[in-house]
């Protein structure tokens, strides 16, 4: 039974080999190093290892999902070491989108040559009127989310959420539609959205798969939408129901989605992708907000329905590059 984010000691980096993330669903990530993944056994106050055992605590405690977290991490650390934690993890997030919008290359390495677009993204919008277009918002969260995923591309540092092909939705709905975007937005809502996205991480790593290769993109990307919505939508002050069911939502709406990498590189279509995503995750938060957390689907059911897909799905759409996009277009 998942206990809630189990944070891990381990992390990679060339530079920094003690830098760490948050357990089993964010850690980060630099050079060519593996992770090292250690266990905590402390019992922990309020387990859980479904969304319906998740809300159950919520409501035996009247406490937020990000609270429920919280408690169970205060069993094996203080509430200062779990904040500086999750705030390091933010940080690292800011650093990453500042690098993938200031490079200088023109293009990804790898033999399909991929055009870099954040930074002339970032020089576009930065000229641009704010008032002009309503949606200038989604255009920021596009960037954000291609920042990091072409940071992760050319073998950049990024935080695991929950992969590295999924890395940029994380950070484009927090970082920056949260931080930039929402008034009164503070760092004790970037504590919660992450408390909120590690419980919603931890049901999918527990209960289907995050891996491409054994349920294809469906579970990658799919469940970092989920993680997202779920974590803005408890930022927001959403109800344990609403950020389940922002959760639910934003999985519902990726079942089926295949893993055909290009050429065998994490590029495209998954960097788009997780700009996509970062909408639809913002989307279904606000659509759980302006309802009472009342819906048919649950999120058991989605996780579940994914698990089955995932192995229904051919092998060739599972990240193998035989299959999908991978085989229809030409390499350059």
């Amino acid at each position: 039974m998942i206990a809630g984010i189990r944070p891990s000691d381990a992390a990679w980096s060339s530079q920094q080999p003690r830098e760490s993330g948050v357990a089993t669903t964010f850690r980060t990530q630099a050079g060519k190093a593996g992770p090292v993944q250690t266990v905590n056994a402390t019992p922990v106050p309020l387990p859980f290892g479904s969304a319906s055992e998740l809300l159950l605590r919520a409501y035996e405690t009247s406490l937020p999902i990000s609270r429920v977290m919280l408690a169970n991490e205060l069993s094996r650390r203080s509430e200062s070491e779990v904040r500086a934690g999750l705030l390091r993890i933010w940080r690292v997030m800011q650093e990453c989108v500042e690098r993938g919008c200031s490079r200088t290359e023109t293009a990804l390495p790898g033999r399909l040559q991929v055009p870099r677009h954040a930074p002339q993204l970032l020089r576009s919008l930065a000229e641009d009127s704010q008032d002009v277009d309503p949606l200038h918002i989604m255009d920021w969260v596009n960037l954000f989310a291609l920042a990091v995923n072409e940071e992760n591309a050319s073998g950049g540092r990024v935080v695991t959420a929950p992969t590295n092909g999924a890395a940029g939705i994380v950070p484009a709905v927090l970082q920056h539609y949260y931080t930039r975007f929402v008034p009164g937005a503070d760092e004790d809502g970037v504590v919660r959205f992450l408390l909120a996205a590690g419980a919603v991480g931890a049901l999918f790593k527990e209960n289907t798969s995050i891996s491409g290769a054994e349920v294809g993109c469906q579970d990658k990307v799919g469940s970092a939408c989920s993680m997202a919505a779920a974590g803005l939508a408890d930022a927001l002050g959403g109800t344990p129901e609403q950020v389940e069911n922002a959760a639910e939502i934003s999985m519902e709406h990726n079942l089926g989605l295949t893993c055909d990498p290009v050429g065998r590189l994490v590029q495209i279509p998954c960097i788009e992708r997780n700009a996509l995503a970062s909408v639809k995750a913002i989307n279904a938060a606000r659509m759980a907000l302006r309802g009472d957390g009342t819906h048919v689907v649950s999120l058991d059911k989605v996780i579940k329905t994914t698990r089955e897909t995932g192995s229904d799905m051919k092998v060739k759409y599972k990240e193998t590059s035989r299959g999908g996009l991978a085989v229809n277009v030409i390499e350059c």
